[in-house]
């Protein structure tokens, strides 16, 4: 009973969750992103694909490394300051201990054929993982903003990432304005739609209404 209390614990499945994800997350913050969905969307359901895409947007957006801000969020929604302080401790001391023990060693690790063997054979892992991921978000982008809007709006975010080279988090923070709004914008839409849609229907069935009076006439 005293292991099944110990994997239940929300510190324990925090701490091991950030553990793996510093660990096992290669090439720098984003290729940790995936790692930190899949175990907070995923393995123990801390929060939905929706939150967690909320999350990534807000972080970009604010200084400092993207891995170390989720891992504080997670912390904090699931036990407050304390569970922040243990999920970013988790996540960056054993890659510190790890980077300070391979110190000594990095000129040789630099040139040794097995080393960049295995750099070679886990970037396209790292490719296909966030390849995933901006699949999902960005299906989940046309589902909520639909067809014709998700397209321009990749459009748009290419041509001001690639072409104007506009900082990325001005780009996030422009279509987080926009995303504050689209909700409201959409339901008044929507509204306007049914309203001149009951209206035609109205109109019809007095149409209708009028035509028949006039046959009996």
């Amino acid at each position: 009973m005293g292991e099944n209390r110990a994997e239940g614990n929300p510190y324990v499945q925090l701490s091991w969750a950030m553990i793996k994800t510093g660990v096992l997350g290669y090439g720098g913050g984003p290729s940790v992103i995936p790692l930190i969905r899949y175990e907070a969307v995923t393995q123990y359901k801390w929060i939905d694909d929706e939150e967690f895409g909320e999350i990534l947007a807000l972080a970009n957006a604010l200084p400092g490394p993207i891995a170390t801000k989720m891992a504080a969020y997670l912390g904090y929604r699931l036990k407050g300051t304390a569970g922040a302080v243990v999920s970013v401790l988790a996540h960056i001391v054993p890659s510190t201990i790890a980077m300070l023990a391979l110190l000594s060693a990095v000129q040789w690790l630099s040139g040794s054929a097995f080393i960049q063997g295995m750099i070679g054979a886990v970037i396209p892992v790292i490719a296909v993982m966030l390849a995933m991921m901006a699949y999902e978000f960005g299906e989940r982008a046309v589902k909520g903003l639909g067809k014709w809007a998700g397209g321009a709006f990749f459009v748009l975010s290419f041509v001001l990432l690639q072409l104007v080279q506009l900082h990325p988090a001005i780009v996030i923070m422009i279509f987080l304005v926009y995303g504050a709004f689209h909700m409201r914008m959409a339901e008044t839409w929507k509204r306007r739609r049914e309203a001149r849609q009951e209206k035609r229907e109205q109109e019809t069935r007095l149409k209708e209404k009028g035509d028949a009076t006039h046959g009996m006439d």
